[in-house]
C-alpha cells in the first residue's frame, strides 16, 4: 500500500496549510503532492522568504523532526501564480532533503516514477513566469501572450517567443514508458471535467470565450502517453461547475484538487489503486 495525499492552488493560506500539516502528522501517508500555486498573492505582507522560511520550511521542518523514518516524500512544483524568484528557495530545500522539487525532473518513487512539470497555457493575468504557448503560438481571446506581462526573473527572448508546453513534455517524458508514472501537473487538460472555467456567456470584442480552459498540450500528451496516474490544479471552480473532481483517458486517472472555496481540498489516493482515491473538505 502507497498512501499519498495531494493537495494544490493553497495560495498561501495558513489555516489551509495547518490542515494539511495536521493531516501529514495523524495519517503518515508515504507521500504528499503539492500542485503549484504554493505561494500567498503579490502584496501580502506574508510573501515569499518569511513565509517560506517561517513558515512553510518551518513547519515541514518540524514534521520531519517529529515523524522520523515516517516522513513522507513531499513532492512539489511551483504555478502560474508563483514568482519564479522563489524557486532558488525550493532548490535549496530539496537540496536539504526536506522535499523533492520536481518541475521539468523525474523522481523515482519505490516502483513508480513521479515527474513535476509547472508550466500553464497563457491566461489574462499578467506574471508570466510559469506560462507557455501551449501547441502553438495562438493565443485565447482576452488572454496575455508569454512575451508580454511581467516576470520575476529573466527569461531569453527565443524561450518566451517559441517554447511550448507540448516540447517540453516530449522532452520530458523521452522514450520512458509511463505505465507507472505519476505526473505532477499545475495545469490541467483542455476539455475535461477539471478545467471548466466561469466564463459562460463572456466575450471579448464579441468573441464567445472558451470556458474551457485546461492545456492541449497536456491532453494529448496523457492520451498517447497513457501514464498511471496524473494531477492537476489551477481551475479552481471546475470541479464545483462540472460536480466532478476526476476524469479518465484511456488507462489514465486524472485528479484535481483545485478549490474555490475557503476550505482545504485534500486527495487521497494509493498509488496500488488510484481509481478509488478520494476528495475531502476540511
Amino acid at each position: 500500500m502507497t498512501a499519498c495525499i495531494f493537495v494544490s492552488d493553497l495560495h498561501g493560506k495558513i489555516d489551509r496549510y495547518r490542515k494539511l500539516f495536521g493531516a501529514v502528522s495523524g495519517e503518515r501517508p508515504k507521500a504528499v503532492f503539492i500542485g503549484g500555486d504554493i505561494m500567498p498573492n503579490f502584496g501580502r505582507a506574508d510573501t515569499r522568504g518569511d513565509f517560506l522560511e517561517d513558515f512553510l520550511f518551518a513547519g515541514l521542518s518540524r514534521l520531519r523532526d517529529a515523524l522520523g523514518e515516517s516522513y513522507p516524500r513531499v513532492f512539489v512544483i511551483l504555478g502560474n501564480d508563483d514568482g519564479r524568484a522563489v524557486e532558488e528557495s525550493f532548490i535549496e530545500a530539496a537540496e536539504a532533503g526536506l522535499i523533492s522539487y520536481i518541475h521539468g525532473r523525474k523522481e523515482v518513487f519505490g516502483r513508480h516514477t513521479v515527474c513535476g512539470y509547472s508550466f500553464a497555457p497563457p491566461s489574462p493575468f499578467l506574471l508570466k513566469d510559469w506560462e507557455r504557448y501551449d501547441v502553438s503560438r495562438y493565443v485565447d481571446p482576452g488572454c496575455v501572450s508569454p512575451e508580454e506581462g511581467w516576470r520575476t526573473v529573466a527569461v531569453d527572448p527565443d524561450e518566451a517567443r517559441f517554447a511550448t508546453i507540448a516540447e517540453d513534455l516530449d522532452a520530458l517524458a523521452g522514450s520512458d514508458d509511463l505505465e507507472n508514472a505519476v505526473f505532477l501537473f499545475h495545469a490541467p487538460p483542455h476539455e475535461s471535467n477539471l478545467d471548466r472555467a466561469a466564463l459562460d456567456g463572456k466575450t471579448v470584442d464579441h468573441v464567445p470565450l472558451d470556458v474551457h480552459v485546461g492545456s492541449i498540450a497536456i491532453r494529448r500528451f496523457i492520451e498517447k502517453m497513457q501514464p498511471l496516474l496524473t494531477l492537476h490544479g489551477h481551475i479552481h471552480e471546475s470541479a464545483r461547475i462540472t460536480g466532478s473532481w476526476r476524469d479518465t483517458f484511456g488507462r489514465t486517472i486524472a485528479l484535481s484538487a483545485a478549490h474555490d472555496g475557503p476550505e482545504l481540498a485534500l486527495v487521497r489516493f494509493d498509488l496500488e489503486n488510484p481509481s478509488m482515491a478520494t476528495r475531502e473538505l476540511l
